[in-house]
């Protein structure tokens, strides 16, 4: 069980809609002039700061308010903190504060408040030099004080001693912020990294551990290690759930109901919320549970810390604090902390934090060179960190002792703490969909307050008592604003959710299963996802004398060649079994050598210290692997250094990308015709690594070597050959990406593997169709005498005699013509970091047509996503490995194809180890994202029906009864909106797309116009019952019931209820509404093409069924005892069939209406407006093109569409460069940066 498997959101629903207009609020002038500072500047949590002191009369005034407005005034200012902060407090500096008032400068703006602490401490930072009397009076555990704390003496003043410093700081989301007195605002402490250690100041100066008075002192201010994963007490998280405004107005409306008598209605709703609040705190509480259990179960572990004095002592991890010193046993262990390598080497199993089950080698941090004198850094040096939550498998040292790493950061600080607070404070989705929703709550709003107003006019005309008056007027608001509406849109996603678990594939941020619907463009890795994880061994091709050899299958481990191909790699055994990158384990078994971990055997053996033995077949010969450099995605290439059993000198091994390796070699050894085999090779798909060597100077002692970095061992190479490996498509990969292709959602690759060999796969998977060219897009750097250029070309080697390039006609997504565009480019990641930098007018062009991104780094992957997702593409990637985790995080769906359940590495994770996944996700969220829009309009229109419905009975002073609110608006509703989100996806994906908005003409019109046809059967109804000839108002109807009554009884009766339930007019509209619920919904619920028909809904057709069955049972076979609780008025028998007729015909407008009328009508309605393309071929037929786009063209005019600029940014760069003559480039053409024109070169 990992901590992936349970990496979900603990969010409420309800709560995420129910946040309460944080983000619309802007600071007044006033705030902006005053002392402001930031936290986390330039972070993606980076926020605003003010401070406050509290004000006695201000908290005075707000308590008068509080019991004058019943509590309604705190519930407002507990909403709204900016407020309760501002109407408390007067401001102060940050400084001087008891609170602060946070903002997030994200486009959400929250307001956060928290309160400032206080603590004593002998100095101002936890890396401050002090004595053993200084510290000795703060390690009793009682050192952190509250401004209001221990610290005062008698006269409210603070206490000062003169070795005192009083360090301010408060606690945001499970991280301490202190006052900097030298920056002048409050700093996180991350760890040993915020002093700016050197790689080699690490190795000296922190690797004798601390005294015991230095770690009590930093144990101040880092306190315990631990990721402390608080269970919330059930009485607060209830608290907190009743706060929301969606409860707060779910009570307001209970209450509303309950004063007016309607007790069965009122009590059945407050049972149902009570029902809802528990499952969802059963459900938060859960989620609470389960986190707190595993990472309480990865914490407290025993460790050994090495103190400055040498003494070892055993401690619990909960001690550790940055820069203490512990030993890694040899049989491993689970990190507490992230720790740097200081000594040794760890086989480390990342895949709780990377999604990645393959075990990484760990070595110890350079001590000398160039790479010495780098400031650590856990990023840029994770190669040498080991990460809290990660299993060390095994260690080993090749001085005999234990491996050895400083503490570099501890708790929430850590890669594992920082995995947590991401799921206990998850950051609030942007969506599109969440905003429009809000918009329509909010009109809804308006519509309620019209009522409101109506309400009051009405009852003042009717004489209305005061009370009544006011019962009215809320009743309209209650009924036209729905408190359900946030959590029936979440519920297709659940639904969705559950569906997406049974084919493999798990989310932990349900919210982007709708946004998952409206992906158009979807980056893929090659190698492990539209590629087979495992290589093949096809051949090798050795080189000596800088000539090429002709291919092999099989190679002698007595060459060099042979002997880097044993050496070079970062494989482990475990029980006997080769573990490490699969394509590792294919090149080392080809040589049929055996891996063994050294001992002191081998030690004695080489007379010196190794750390892995390979021995070759037959006993031919043994190598000891004595220095490891991994792989990096960075460098593109590893290296180690070995010696053969025998020999007294050493070897360098390297094993790379060929272009990295070639570079690093002597020119004269590599072959003249290296490019030329090499892109032989890699057009037809085969993936290649380049092998080289170097024979150390024999004088160079083991010490020595330790101390060489990387690039010290990495130079003048000896060019040895290349080993060929076939890279098999998987089987899926073609048909995923026909379908994803049919379905206009565009595909790329992104690979950090050769551009050749990427363009081929493209080909071959479809990715890239026969009849398409790829130009590739060569860039260059500035120099002394030139600027920066690009080159394009052809990636074939294509000849042209009349040296006349064909035409090339541009077209961009979601904008067709009758020739499909036949060109796409290729870039390297060298060539897309020069082009971002120095040609920022052509990376837009770029993107818009690149289909293969080759040789880039996991950041580049990253700010592609960014890019794309920057000119407004809703990108979706697909990747299996810790390359890819800051792409999948930053795109608006991650899938990640990872072996384990759920993986943080991006909101969805799939079991299933193919791109199917892909084409799964889209259909569950254009499933999801329609449900959502059904519920929506069904939810609308529910409060729309029943609004106008009210308003027509206020007219003749009568309303619904109890029971019939009951069935309708509790047991009708709820069962329709669970079982109409049931509908499964459609089993393909169609071309077209959802609708994107909720506030889109489709969905807002087919609302209009079904309300507008509900209304004028209302209308209809209401009058036409007025005309029969048996009909009687309400009061005569009261007035015949009550004739034995006295007359002080009925004028008693009259003054307690002016409205009457039991008339001709709210009988016949109950049957008429109530059936118009169900025929929405049923006409609103739809099919294909985005979800199943709603009759294999078996679940939604057979609600429908008994609910239709109910209402025309006492409709049709009146049942005195359902009549009388039900309070339906004697209606003859005739008029229940007319009541049916007008029922049914209903039913037939609406269903024509929706289905034959509005979707229709929007079918014609282009969407891609203010786009039209033109090729030769058009312009040889307008004639008919203009035929055939006429009644388009009315249409266009009708909605106001003609001319109308596309919306999304790579639309309207698409319609832009229909005007560049001169784009794309031509072929052997060069384009410089500081000239825009395209200057022409010669043939390659």
């Amino acid at each position: 069980m990992r901590l992936m498997k349970h990496a979900v959101r603990i969010v409420n629903p309800a709560l995420e809609w129910g946040r309460v207009g944080t983000g619309q609020i802007h600071a007044p002038d006033s705030m902006k002039n005053r002392e402001m500072k930031f936290i986390n500047q330039g972070l993606e949590d980076e926020m605003e700061v003010w401070g406050y002191q509290p004000c006695l009369w201000k908290i005075i005034l707000v308590g008068v308010g509080t019991v004058w407005s019943g509590g309604l005034l705190l519930l407002l200012l507990y909403w709204l903190p900016e407020w309760g902060v501002k109407a408390t407090c007067t401001p102060s500096s940050p400084r001087d504060a008891h609170t602060l008032l946070l903002r997030t400068t994200d486009d959400f703006r929250q307001w956060v408040r928290v309160k400032v602490h206080m603590m004593s401490a002998p100095g101002k930072t936890p890396f401050d030099s002090v004595d053993h009397q200084s510290t000795a009076p703060f390690l009793n555990g009682h050192h952190h004080q509250s401004l209001t704390g221990e610290l005062k003496d008698q006269n409210g003043n603070f206490n000062y001693r003169e070795s005192v410093n009083t360090v301010h700081y408060f606690t945001y989301n499970s991280i301490k912020y202190y006052w900097n007195e030298g920056t002048q605002d409050f700093k996180t402490l991350k760890g040993l990294e915020d002093t700016q250690v050197s790689c080699g100041g690490i190795q000296r100066d922190h690797s004798y551990g601390l005294t015991k008075t230095i770690h009590d002192y930093r144990a101040l201010f880092f306190g315990k290690n631990d990721i402390d994963v608080k269970v919330p007490p059930l009485f607060k998280l209830f608290v907190k759930e009743v706060f929301n405004p969606f409860y707060i107005f779910q009570l307001f409306a209970i209450i509303l109901w309950g004063v007016q008598e309607y007790i069965s209605y009122s009590l059945t709703m407050l049972i149902l919320s009570f029902i809802l609040i528990a499952a969802s705190l059963h459900s938060i509480r859960k989620h609470y549970l389960k986190l707190h259990k595993l990472v309480v179960a990865h914490s407290f572990v025993q460790v050994s810390v090495c103190r400055r004095n040498k003494d070892v002592e055993q401690v619990m991890s909960t001690e550790l604090v940055p820069g203490d010193v512990i030993t890694i046993p040899t049989n491993g262990m689970i990190m507490p902390c992230d720790a740097a390598l200081i000594c040794g080497t760890c086989i480390v199993n990342e895949s709780i934090l990377t999604g990645e089950s393959v075990p990484v080698t760990k070595t110890s941090l350079p001590s000398s060179g160039d790479d010495a004198e780098m400031i650590y850094n856990t990023e840029q040096h994770k190669g040498h960190t080991l990460f809290c939550g990660s299993q060390v498998i095994q260690s080993s040292n090749y001085t005999g002792e234990l491996a050895k790493v400083v503490v570099v950061r501890t708790g929430f600080s850590t890669e594992k703490g920082q995995l947590v607070r991401s799921i206990l404070y998850p950051k609030p989705t942007n969506f599109k969909l969440h905003r429009d929703a809000m918009q329509s709550l909010m009109c809804l709003g308006v519509l309620a307050f019209l009522g409101f107003l109506y309400a009051i006019v009405v009852d003042v005309l009717l004489g209305v008592p005061i009370k009544n008056l006011i019962y009215d007027a809320l009743n309209i608001v209650v009924i036209a604003v729905p408190p359900i509406l946030p959590v029936a849109l979440t519920a297709g996603l659940m639904h969705a959710q559950r569906r997406m678990r049974q084919v493999g594939i798990f989310c932990i941020s349900p919210q982007r299963i709708n946004i998952s619907g409206q992906l158009n463009l979807v980056c893929f890795d090659k190698t492990g996802t539209l590629t087979e994880d495992c290589l093949d061994l096809w051949g090798v091709q050795r080189a000596e004398n800088g000539i090429f050899l002709a291919p092999a299958a099989e190679v002698s481990v007595e060459t060099s060649f042979g002997a880097c191909m044993a050496t070079c790699h970062s494989l482990i055994t475990i029980e006997g079994k080769l573990c490490g990158d699969p394509l590792d384990v294919k090149v080392f078994s080809a040589t049929g050598s055996i891996l063994e971990d050294a001992t002191e055997y081998h030690t004695a053996l080489y007379n010196t210290r190794i750390s892995k033995v390979v021995r070759f077949p037959d006993q031919s010969g043994e190598f000891g692997i004595v220095q490891q450099f991994p792989f990096s995605s960075a460098l593109q290439r590893m290296s180690v250094v070995a010696r053969r059993l025998g020999q007294n000198h050493f070897d360098a091994y390297l094993k790379g990308a060929p272009e990295t390796v070639a570079n690093l070699c002597k020119p004269h050894t590599v072959p003249q015709n290296f490019t030329e085999t090499l892109e032989s090779y890699t057009r037809q798909g085969f993936r290649v690594i380049a092998l080289a060597h170097h024979q150390l100077q024999s004088e160079l002692s083991q010490l020595k070597i330790q101390s060489l970095c990387r690039e010290q061992i990495d130079t003048n190479m000896d060019f040895l050959g290349l080993i060929i490996m076939q890279n098999k498509i998987k089987e899926e990969t073609a048909g995923v990406l026909f379908d994803l292709k049919q379905a206009n959602i565009r595909t790329l690759m992104v690979t950090g593997d050769n551009m050749l060999t990427a363009i081929t796969v493209a080909r071959g998977c479809g990715m890239i169709r026969v009849h398409e060219r790829v130009i590739i897009a060569d860039a260059v750097p500035p120099n002394d005498q030139n600027p920066a250029s690009i080159t394009w070309r052809y990636s074939e080697d294509i000849h042209l005699e009349n040296k006349q390039m064909t035409e090339i006609s541009f077209a961009g997504d979601g904008v067709h013509s009758d020739e499909d565009p036949d060109y796409h480019f290729a870039v390297s990641g060298q060539a897309f970091a020069i082009i971002t930098e120095h040609f920022p007018q052509l990376f837009q062009k770029l993107l818009l047509r690149t289909i293969v991104f080759a040789r880039m780094t996991p950041d580049q992957k990253t700010e592609l996503v960014q890019a794309l997702q920057s000119m407004d593409y809703t990108v979706g990637m697909c990747g299996d490995g810790a390359n890819d985790c800051g792409a999948l995080k930053k795109a608006h769906s991650g899938i990640s194809l990872s072996e384990l359940e759920a993986s943080v590495a991006s909101p969805f994770t799939s079991s299933i180890p193919n791109i199917s996944c892909v084409t799964n996700l889209i259909r569950e969220g254009r499933g999801a994202l329609i449900t959502t829009f059904c519920v929506f309009k069904f939810i609308s229109l529910f409060s729309l029906i029943m609004f106008c419905s009210v308003i027509l009975l206020y007219m003749v002073l009568s309303n619904f009864g109890d029971w019939q609110y009951l069935v309708t608006d509790t047991i009708m509703l709820s069962l329709i909106i669970f079982t109409m989100s049931l509908n499964p996806a459609w089993t393909k994906l169609v071309r077209c797309a959802p609708p994107a908005s909720l506030m889109s003409a489709p969905v807002l019109s087919s609302i209009l116009f079904q309300m507008l046809n509900s209304l004028l059967f209302q209308i209809f109804t209401f009058v036409l019952v007025q005309q029969q000839s048996w009909y009687q108002t309400s009061e005569e109807m009261k007035y015949n019931e009550s004739r034995s009554i006295d007359r002080y009884d009925l004028n008693q009766t009259e003054a307690e209820g002016i409205y009457i339930i039991k008339s001709f007019e709210s009988t016949s509209l109950f049957f008429v509404t109530a059936c118009q619920y169900l025929i929405v919904a049923v006409v609103f619920s739809k099919g294909k093409p985005f979800r199943q028909p709603s009759y294999k809904n078996w679940p939604f057709v057979l609600t429908c069924t008994i609910l239709y069955a109910f209402l025309l049972f006492i409709l049709l076979y009146p049942v005195p005892a359902i009549d009388k609780m039900m309070e339906f008025a004697p209606v003859p028998y005739d008029w229940r069939i007319t009541l049916l007729i007008i029922i049914l015909v209903n039913a037939v407008l609406s269903f024509i209406l929706e289905n034959l009328i509005l979707d229709t009508l929007w079918k014609f309605v282009p969407t891609n407006v203010g786009v039209k393309w033109t090729t030769k071929s058009q312009s040889a037929n307008t004639t008919q093109m203009v035929n055939d786009c006429r009644g388009s063209a009315f249409l266009s005019r009708i909605f106001f569409c003609k001319n109308r600029p596309p919306k999304t940014k790579y639309k309207c760069l698409t319609l832009k460069l229909q005007g560049e003559v001169d784009w794309p480039p031509a072929p052997s053409t060069v384009t410089y940066a500081s000239r825009p024109q395209y200057l022409i070169s010669g043939p390659f």
